[in-house]
Parts: structure tokens; C-alpha cells; sequence
């Protein structure tokens, strides 16, 4: 890509992260950033991907790339600085990875209103899990359709959780045995646990093993999404879980659920 190019994409000059000038991250700071857009921070260490998530993403209406960060270091000082919606956040990274941007982000209650989406390249990134409990909302795919990765940053600065349903199956089919670590229960005691659920929580897990929103969930079963989020609340709080990903991993635990049915 020749110099011009390169200037008019807006790709940063290397330089020492240290000195936090506009070369070492991308401050989008030529335009006014409508109150009502969401503000999006993009964490990649390849400036092409950046490039394209900035030019697909504030071609939508309500989305607004508001900073752009090479490495896990870059994306939390940026996050704290710009306070995002939503980071979209790679995995591997220079300097600092993404897991570890990741739980120092959501791990700051000055940060509480924003959450981060992992991309990656492939569904069978090792490090699914880890991002996921790092505190990730969701893992998507960066080979997915623009109006899919839309969706997915609409899903989770709403708050809810999002992970597509390859994702969710490998992890599933991986990290099973690894339960003892989220301390999620294991064979009997998960079957145990599930029969503590009413009919209508145990549909709605089933569901959620599935990869469905909330909004999705609730054109299935015709119920508000409201009434989604209450019910995926207390079955949480049944089966003292975490997130929605070791919803699905107990549903599959207890023999709810199996890969197949996914």
C-alpha cells in the first residue's frame, strides 16, 4: 500500500507506546461523535483489519469508531481514556494480549458500561475459554457479515452475552473436562442442579445452549425479552453460573444438551 494510502486509511506510525500520542493509537477526533452512536474501540494489531472495522462500522447508522488500538496495552489505556461502549477486541496481540486487555477492562468499575466482543479468526482459537472468563460478552468471528458483527455490538452493549453457535460448540466439546476451574458442577451434581430449574427454565437453557439471544429466545418461545433476561437470571443464580457459556457447558454436563443437538 503506498504512502498516500496509507495516510488517508488513518493507519498509526510506529513508535514506543509510552510516549500515548496519536501515533502509537488512533483517536478518532476529526469529527464530532454523536451522542446517541455508539462508541466502538477496535483492538487489532493488523492495521488492515482495523482499517476495515472502521470503514464498515461507521458506515452503519448508530456506530461510531471513536479509537483504535495495536495491543492489548494500547486498548486498555484507550478504553479508560474514551470510556467505549463496546471494544472489539483481537486475542493475539503484541505487548499485551487480548484475555489479559480484556479482564483488566472489565474488571474496572470505572469501566462498568463497557463491553468487550473477542474476535478471531478461527472458531478453534484455544484461548475461547480464557477470554470468556476473563469477562468477554461475547466471541464472534471475524469472517462473519458485517450486519452479523452490527448485531453482535447492538447485543452486547445492551448487556447481554452473545457467542456464535460454532463458538459455543467447540467450547463445549473442549473445555467440559476443564469444569473444576469455573467451578461449574460435573455429572450427577450438574443433572442435580438442573432438576432444580422449572420447565420453563429448563427450555429456556436448552435454548440458550443453542446460541440464541435473548431477543431470539423470546421470538421462540413468544415471551418479551424481559421476560428472557428474568428467567436466564434465576437459572444462573440456580446454577450459580457465571456467564451464558457455562450455562450451555452445565446443559451439557447434566446430558440436557449434547454437540449433536447443538
Amino acid at each position: 500500500m503506498s504512502e498516500d494510502r496509507r495516510k488517508a486509511a488513518g493507519f498509526p506510525v510506529d513508535s514506543e507506546f509510552g510516549a500515548r500520542d496519536a501515533s502509537s493509537a488512533r483517536v478518532a477526533s476529526d469529527q464530532a461523535l454523536s451522542k446517541e452512536a455508539l462508541r466502538i474501540l477496535v483492538a487489532d494489531d493488523q492495521d488492515l483489519v482495523r482499517s476495515g472495522f472502521r470503514m464498515i462500522l461507521n458506515s452503519y447508522d448508530g456506530l461510531s469508531v471513536a479509537g483504535e488500538a495495536r495491543n492489548g496495552e494500547e486498548a486498555v489505556y484507550l478504553a479508560q481514556k474514551i470510556r467505549p461502549d463496546v471494544v472489539l477486541m483481537d486475542i493475539r496481540m503484541p505487548v499485551r494480549n487480548g484475555i489479559d486487555a480484556t479482564r483488566d477492562i472489565t474488571s474496572n468499575p470505572l469501566l462498568a458500561g463497557t463491553h468487550v466482543l473477542v474476535l478471531t479468526t478461527f472458531d478453534i482459537d484455544e484461548y475461547v475459554y480464557d477470554a470468556l472468563a476473563a469477562g468477554a460478552s461475547g466471541f464472534l468471528l471475524k469472517d462473519a457479515e458485517p450486519d452479523d458483527i452490527v448485531e453482535a455490538i447492538h447485543v452486547v452493549a445492551r448487556g447481554d452475552a452473545l457467542i456464535q453457535p460454532s463458538v459455543m460448540r467447540r467450547l463445549v466439546e473442549t473445555f467440559v473436562a476443564s469444569r473444576p476451574r469455573a467451578g461449574m458442577p460435573q455429572g450427577s451434581h450438574a443433572r442435580e442442579a438442573i432438576r432444580s430449574l422449572t420447565d420453563r427454565e429448563r427450555e429456556i437453557l436448552m435454548l440458550v445452549a443453542r446460541g440464541l439471544t435473548n431477543e431470539e429466545i423470546a421470538g421462540e418461545l413468544i415471551i418479551s425479552p424481559a421476560t428472557v433476561k428474568t428467567h436466564v437470571a434465576r437459572i444462573m443464580g440456580k446454577l450459580d453460573a457465571h456467564d451464558r457459556a457455562q450455562l450451555v457447558v452445565c446443559a451439557y454436563e447434566s446430558g440436557l444438551v449434547s454437540p449433536r443437538s447443538m
